[in-house]
């Protein structure tokens, strides 16, 4: 399977996984409110940064070393064991100071509701370790189908157990806080599941073929994944840190020069949250593609074969573009309306999310920019690279967010325009460096040009057709709503629900069209592109492309 292959097989299983997560999250958040999504959330913040110092980059730099030692499969299994050893240390390690020290780490965040969340997700980090060593082992040989087969089920158990939990805690009376905690058993009942299912795909596709290639030794292995991994592993918790710094700076400027109370701040920024799960949601997908990127381009790399390496890294690139542009232009221009279709439940937290979405789904575009180009960097043997980006991007972040959430006339509307110029930082820097480090320089002009143009037209597409609808569908909804509904209230409520819904929709879907007619008549995607997917060629046929 080539690297599209594997990013588009790893693209599905995302899909899929994040259309679980999103049938999980939406739920989650019109049960929880602003209030118990905060907690959610600070518990995933601390989550985030012990599970990226633990996983962040050691399972790459294991995947690009089996990689390269491709037809020596002791010297594979050998990599494997010593990073499996070095994943059940750090598992354990994090997994014990979550659990020991949730109010502390909870307190740190000035949110001290988030403890139960967090004691209750400590043993998915375990879970999680061993199952980032399963798939960069897994990755590394080019098989995808072990890592989407657990996505897909992580996504299940957690839907299948954390939402009826979730329900059922605030059934019995119990607190938001509470509840969310429920939320979050089904995300480590379904990491444990998913890393169960990789033992077992292990221990049934065992590779049993002899070799008399001589595999290093323990120590130069473990030498080997740490000179690759730390770096890595600094760029990604870089972010991880600077957001718990953030969201620590966010909780307490609007505490201290707000004068507000820990829960106002909490329901403030978790307003903030929901907006921010759609952007995550989103970049989410990049994540496919470098996972791919990144063992293809080194094996490349690894035979000398730099054009081959270029025409992979071009490729991610291009398709990057092409979906990055118009989903985060599209978040933009229907941010509340949006909002407002997620979280029916929980009407006037959407209403004050919206402006944030509306910053944050340009934001989008360089997130997905930074973890493509941090990949990239990373593939080139550029790792300390991306550290340095980070954390400018990431001062940058904390220093906007001092001043602009302690400002009465901004306060937490600062928190969304400061990630916007954190991730735009981050994204010129890289975009330099791999623009110097590359032996074919990319023209960024090239690739960006046609997108940007095409989803500017279908941002416009979208909004006009959303805005006509709403005109036209309004008064039809409310009819069907008197026919539905004899309580005022309901009437009210069901006919402006469904005809956002409705208006929305058809925006989304004027805007699909309108962009899908560009992308082909501008040709902005390539034969290339789409040549090693599964039906590739007849795709390639169909389009007309070259």
């Amino acid at each position: 399977m080539g690297f599209l292959g594997g990013a588009a097989l790893l693209t599905a299983a995302v899909a899929v996984s994040k259309l679980l997560g999103a049938l999980y999250k939406i739920p989650l958040g019109n049960l929880l409110g602003s209030r118990g999504m905060g907690c959610f959330q600070v518990a995933y913040n601390v989550y985030g940064v012990l599970l990226t110092l633990s996983t962040a980059g050691l399972p790459l730099a294991m995947s690009r070393l089996i990689a390269q030692s491709r037809g020596r499969p002791r010297r594979q299994r050998r990599i494997f064991h010593v990073a499996l050893a070095l994943f059940l240390a750090l598992g354990l390690v994090g997994s014990g100071v979550m659990l020991t020290f949730p109010r502390q780490l909870s307190g740190l965040l000035h949110n001290e509701l988030a403890a139960p969340s967090i004691r209750v997700l400590a043993p998915a980090l375990l879970a999680v370790c061993l199952l980032s060593a399963i798939r960069g082992y897994t990755q590394g040989q080019g098989q995808m189908l072990p890592t989407a087969v657990s996505q897909v089920l992580e996504a299940l158990l957690k839907l299948g157990i954390g939402l009826p939990l979730a329900w059922y805690v605030l059934h019995i009376g119990k607190t938001a806080e509470l509840s969310a905690a429920g939320a979050i058993v089904g995300v480590t009942a379904g990491t444990a599941v998913s890393m169960l299912f990789l033992c077992a795909y292990l221990v049934t596709h065992r590779n049993r073929k002899e070799s008399l290639d001589v595999p290093s030794s323990s120590g130069q292995i473990i030498k080997q994944i740490l000179l690759i991994g730390v770096p890595i592993t600094l760029s990604n918790s870089a972010m991880s840190i600077i957001n718990i710094i953030d969201t620590k700076i966010v909780m307490g400027r609007l505490q201290s020069a707000l004068g507000l109370s820990e829960t106002a701040a909490a329901v403030l920024n978790g307003q903030y949250s929901m907006a921010m799960d759609m952007p995550n949601m989103v970049a989410s997908f990049v994540y496919p593609v470098t996972m791919s990127l990144i063992p293809f381009a080194a094996a490349a790399l690894a035979r000398q074969d730099h054009a081959g390496a270029d025409r992979i890294i071009s490729s991610a690139f291009r398709i990057i573009a092409i979906l990055a542009l118009p989903a985060g232009i599209g978040l933009s221009v229907l941010s509340t309306p949006i909002m407002v279709l997620v979280l029916p439940a929980q009407r006037e937290d959407a209403l004050a999310a919206g402006p944030h979405l509306q910053v944050l789904g340009i934001a989008l575009i360089f997130i997905c920019l930074m973890i493509l180009t941090n990949a990239i960097l990373q593939t080139y043997g550029k790792e300390k690279l991306p550290i340095f980006t980070v954390i400018v991007g990431g001062i940058v972040k904390i220093i906007m967010n001092y001043f602009l959430v302690g400002n009465p006339d901004i306060n937490i509307h600062g928190a969304p325009i400061s990630t916007l110029c954190c991730y735009l930082v981050i994204v010129v820097l890289n975009l330099f460096f791999v623009w110097k480090y590359s032996p074919q320089k990319p023209r960024y002009l090239e690739v960006f040009a046609k997108p940007v143009a095409a989803s500017l037209l279908m941002g416009g597409a979208a909004w006009a057709v959303y805005g006509l609808a709403s005109r036209v569908l309004d008064g039809a909804f409310l009819a069907l709503a008197q026919q539905m509904f004899a309580d005022p209230d309901k009437i009210q409520l069901w006919s402006v629900y469904l005809a956002n819904a409705a208006c929305v929709l058809l925006g989304i879907l004027a805007g699909v069209i309108v962009y899908g007619v560009l992308v082909i008549a501008l040709r902005i995607l390539r034969a290339e592109d789409v040549r090693s997917i599964p039906r590739g060629e007849k795709l390639i046929k169909l389009l007309h492309l070259k």
